[in-house]
C-alpha cells in the first residue's frame, strides 16, 4: 500500500497541438495549442481536476505534479485549491537539458523528480500520466497492490477506441502468475495473439505503475535513450530492471480510460462530462 502518486504533466504535448478538429470552438483551439493537456478545461474545470478527484476518493495523501519549466499555470489552479485541501499537492519540475527543445521523455521526468523530494528513493509511489482518467477502481487497485511494484494491465476488448489508436498501444507479456516479462510497442496486428495470457486476453498498458523507489532508482538513472524517440522513456527503464530479475506484478482490469490526445478528443470528452 502507498499514500504517494506522481503525475506526468510535463510532456510537450505535440500530437495535440498539431492536430486538428473543425468542431472545436476558437476558445478551446487556443487552449489546446497554449496549455499542457491537464489544464484544457472540459465541463467547467481542467482535465486533471477529474483526476484528483479520483485520487482523493482512493485515499492518497501525497501527490507530487511533475511539470516543463513553467508551473505557473499549474500552481494557480491547483495550489491551496480547496477542493483538495486533503491532498498535500506538491510540484516537481522536469527541466529540458542544453542542447535539446523538448523534454527528456517520462523516465527522465521520474528521476528529476526523486532528485527534488528524494525521500520518495525510499518508499513506494503510483505514477501515471495527467492526460489520462484513471478510474476510482484502477486507483485502488495499484494503490492497494499486494505487490511493491506492478503495473495495471487493461483488456484491450474494453477499450473504447479505434483500431488505429490501439495499434499504437503497447502490449504487455505476462508469465501464468502474471509477473511482467515484456512490454513490446506497436506489435505486428498479425501477431497480436502472440501476447495473449492465461486468459488469452491481450492486456495493453495504460501507462499507470506502482514502482518501489530503492528499487527503481537506479534505472531511472541509468534509462538508455529510445533509439527512435530520442528520449528517456518508462518502459525502459521498467524492462531493464525486469531482466536483473526484479519482479513487476501485473494487475488485470477490464474498463475504458478517457484519453486527452488529440483535439478531436476534446470534443468527445466534452459531451461525456456535460452528461454527468
Amino acid at each position: 500500500m502507498t499514500e504517494n502518486i506522481i503525475i506526468l504533466a510535463g510532456g510537450a504535448s505535440s500530437r495535440m497541438k498539431k492536430s486538428i478538429d473543425s468542431d472545436l470552438p476558437p476558445e478551446k483551439v487556443a487552449q489546446a495549442n497554449q496549455l499542457s493537456k491537464g489544464l484544457i478545461e472540459l465541463g467547467g474545470k481542467p482535465f486533471l481536476s477529474y483526476l484528483l478527484e479520483n485520487i482523493l476518493k482512493a485515499k492518497f495523501k501525497n501527490v507530487f505534479i511533475i511539470t516543463g519549466e513553467n508551473a505557473q499555470v499549474f500552481r494557480l489552479a491547483f495550489e491551496n485549491n480547496p477542493d483538495f485541501k486533503d491532498l498535500n499537492i506538491q510540484f516537481a519540475t522536469q527541466y529540458v537539458p542544453e542542447g535539446r527543445e523538448k523534454p527528456f521523455g517520462t523516465a527522465d521526468a521520474l528521476y528529476q523528480c526523486l532528485l527534488e523530494y528524494p525521500h520518495l528513493k525510499e518508499t513506494t509511489f503510483c505514477v501515471c500520466n495527467s492526460d489520462n482518467l484513471y478510474s476510482l477502481n484502477a486507483l485502488k487497485l495499484l494503490k492497494n497492490a499486494s505487490s511493491s511494484q506492478a503495473i495495471l494491465a487493461y483488456d484491450i476488448d474494453h477499450l473504447e477506441y479505434t483500431e488505429e489508436r490501439i495499434s499504437r498501444f503497447a502490449v504487455m507479456k505476462f508469465n501464468k502468475d502474471y509477473d511482467l516479462l515484456a512490454i513490446v510497442e506497436k506489435p505486428d496486428p498479425g501477431n497480436i495473439q502472440n501476447y495473449t495470457d492465461v486468459l488469452k486476453k491481450v492486456r495493453v498498458s495504460m501507462n499507470i505503475f506502482l514502482f518501489d523507489g530503492k528499487h527503481f532508482f537506479k534505472y531511472l538513472e541509468n534509462c538508455p535513450i529510445h533509439p527512435i524517440r530520442n528520449e528517456k522513456e518508462l518502459p525502459s527503464a521498467l524492462m531493464n530492471m525486469i531482466k536483473d530479475d526484479i519482479r513487476v506484478m501485473g494487475i488485470t482490469i477490464a474498463e475504458h480510460v478517457p484519453d486527452l490526445t488529440s483535439k478531436k478528443d476534446i470534443v468527445e470528452l466534452e459531451k461525456y462530462f456535460n452528461k454527468q
